[in-house]
């Protein structure tokens, strides 16, 4: 993913996470784990995370993300992405991203809260 301008995004825990920019849409090749955030641009020129997730980013950056239409509804533009390898490093990343970026949960984005 060499070559792509970046994106830091900061978790709850303040700790920073690099991302690799990709505009909509893009496939990845199968087999590459790692973290993700669709996102769009505000008025003000800033990256807004519409969904955070992880896994394997051919399966979850594709038309067949079970969010796949509210994504677009909420106008992401891009995806952020960065492979990730450990599933635990993942969804610990996944978590503290998703304590900082609350916008991200429904309704303003399309995470789900777990237990509604």
């Amino acid at each position: 993913m060499t070559g792509h301008a970046t994106c830091t995004w900061y978790g709850g825990s303040g700790k920073a996470y690099t991302y690799y920019i990709h505009p909509l849409p893009i496939a990845f090749n199968a087999g590459q784990d790692g973290n993700y955030i669709f996102s769009r641009m505000n008025e003000e020129g800033k990256w807004v995370p519409i969904y955070i997730g992880e896994g394997d980013l051919a399966d979850r950056i594709s038309d067949g993300h079970h969010q796949a239409a509210s994504i677009g509804q909420k106008g992401a533009t891009h995806v952020h992405a960065h492979l990730n390898r450990a599933v635990r490093d993942r969804t610990d990343e996944e978590a503290d991203l998703l304590a900082r970026y609350t916008n991200a949960y429904k309704p303003f984005g399309c995470n789900e809260r777990v237990g509604g």
